[in-house]
């Protein structure tokens, strides 16, 4: 029976018996059987008798008084679970007891094989790992290109290893840059973040973040670029030379269905894309990557900065201030003071002192140090509540913002005057335009800047329900622009200017309403 919508088997949510020698009573005897197996397979060694796995057992001393009955024992107990495959061994007999005895040999399933390679693997987890491997962009982004141009020229067996080499590149640059920054949020992290150590680590580490996300900004335009230019035919003819590939490996067991597999790599497909481009009005993988890579660094940084602040305030310059205090009480003359003050200090920060100017002489040649000095009362710092002070009045801004009002409206006709005008042309290009004023020359430059930072659609809505659109923005024509203030080359873009349907109702209203008026 199959369950409908949702994609499942009842096979594929079946139990799973291969489980159960993991948890079993003796778990410890099977899993030390199934160890070994695991070990001898990876030497090559499939088929073995039952006195090579005791004789490993024995050595190992897994289990007290363990006797070649009871391995036999659980050798038919994992043959019934499914984990070991049994044979007759058709050998020569070197005993009459072996010859009496019934021989066996066995062998490792591969739903054990994986099991015992999930083990293991998970034995030598001791965090979250990961790397961010910069490399991995610039692979993508050759291959993609290669598919691109040559996937109607390919042999099904270079299209099969273009796409292991692709799709294996995918889920290593996502795995392990996932765990890597997860491995950045940890409490073991935040502890390390917050010890004077890490001062000798920080470097490295933002170095290593920042060569990464400047290799995720070179390589990602080129990898957006070449998946938006791969369109359906092409990918559909190459997934299918990668499925040809695949189904021409000669195979003992049963081979895989062909449209399952077509099915799977074009899931495989959507998922690079939406990881590289995003999917509706939901941000890409690659953005979110970005700006938890971007929010590490600034981290990093903030904790070696109240490291740093930390150990100032830690220390106590008493005894240097005491030194000096000595020293500069010991010189004669003030000359001497001024200079040993240049040497101590250099030169002062600028200060803004506040004061009255009580000059009793009007001699340029009178230094500051002969005046008389300007008395001021300073505020004590301390936290205690000091007097109550008298609030000011609030201070009456209408006529500022009166004016601000007028002059923002007056920049609004303007703009809108010049969108007006362009709304006329439809299309326009900057070899086309002609003597533009300075703002004007301003408006068009916001323009091109909002389009090229809108994605993939390079266009944007003004607020008036204006859509600007740039027709070409990777265009390679130059042009000048000639403004009241000068000249300026640039690009020759050509932009598109367009009401959307809510303002084209608008304005027909408007239109309808102000020809009634004149009838009347």
């Amino acid at each position: 029976m199959e369950m409908k919508g949702a994609g499942l088997s009842v096979q594929s949510l079946r139990g799973v018996p291969e489980l159960k020698y993991v948890n079993a009573d003796n778990v410890v005897r099977y899993r030390a059987i199934m160890r070994f197996f695991y070990q001898e397979y990876k030497r090559l060694r499939y088929w073995l008798k039952p006195e090579e796995v005791f004789e490993a057992l024995a050595a190992w001393n897994v289990w007290p008084d363990y006797t070649l009955e009871m391995c036999q024992n659980d050798l038919d107990q994992l043959v019934g679970w499914k984990n070991l495959t049994a044979r007759h061994d058709g050998g020569r007999s070197s005993t009459l007891e072996e010859y009496l005895r019934k021989k066996m040999q066995y062998l490792l399933r591969p739903y054990s094989i994986e099991i015992e390679r999930l083990l293991e693997s998970l034995e030598k987890v001791t965090g979250y790992g990961g790397s961010l491997e910069a490399s991995l962009f610039d692979t993508i982004a050759d291959k993609l290109f290669t598919i691109r141009s040559e996937a109607g020229l390919m042999q099904p067996e270079a299209a099969l290893e273009l796409w292991n080499v692709l799709y294996r590149s995918f889920v290593s640059l996502h795995e392990n840059a996932a765990d890597y920054i997860a491995s950045l949020q940890t409490a073991r992290a935040e502890e390390m973040l917050v010890t004077e150590a890490f001062l000798l680590f920080k470097e490295k580490l933002t170095d290593y973040l920042q060569n990464f996300i400047q290799a995720l900004q070179r390589s990602a335009y080129k990898i957006e670029g070449n998946l938006l230019r791969i369109n359906e035919n092409i990918r559909d003819q190459f997934l299918e030379l990668v499925v040809e590939g695949e189904l021409n490996k000669p195979r003992l067991e049963e081979g895989p269905d062909k449209e399952e597999m077509l099915e799977e790599m074009r899931q495989g497909w959507a998922n690079i894309q939406r990881w590289f481009i995003g999917e509706g009005s939901s941000l890409s993988e690659l953005t979110l990557l970005e700006r938890a890579t971007k929010d590490a660094i600034a981290r990093i940084v903030r904790s070696a900065i109240r490291i740093q602040e930390r150990k100032r305030s830690g220390l106590s310059r008493k005894k240097e201030l005491e030194h000096l205090a000595r020293w500069f009480a010991s010189v004669e003359t003030v000359d001497e003071a001024h200079r040993l003050s240049a040497l101590v200090f250099g030169l002062f920060p600028t200060r803004h002192l506040q004061g009255e100017d009580l000059r009793d002489s009007d001699s340029s040649d009178m230094s500051s140090w002969e005046e008389r000095p300007t008395m001021r009362t300073l505020r004590s710092r301390s936290r205690k509540r000091g007097e109550r002070q008298q609030s000011d009045a609030v201070r009456d801004n209408e006529l500022r913002k009166q004016r601000e009002r007028e002059a923002f409206m007056l920049r609004q006709a303007e703009e809108w005057r010049m969108i007006e005008t362009l709304l006329k042309r439809g299309s326009v290009r900057i070899s086309e335009l002609g003597p533009v004023t300075a703002k004007e020359r301003m408006r068009l430059l916001q323009w091109i800047g909002r389009c090229m930072t809108a994605g993939t659609t390079y266009s944007f809505v003004t607020p008036e329900g204006v859509r600007i659109r740039m027709n070409n923005p990777r265009t390679t024509e130059r042009t000048v622009m000639y403004a009241e203030d000068g000249e300026l080359e640039m690009a020759d873009y050509e932009m598109y200017f367009m009401l959307t349907e809510a303002t084209s109702g608008m304005v027909a209203e408007a239109a309808t309403a102000s020809e009634e008026r004149q009838e009347l």
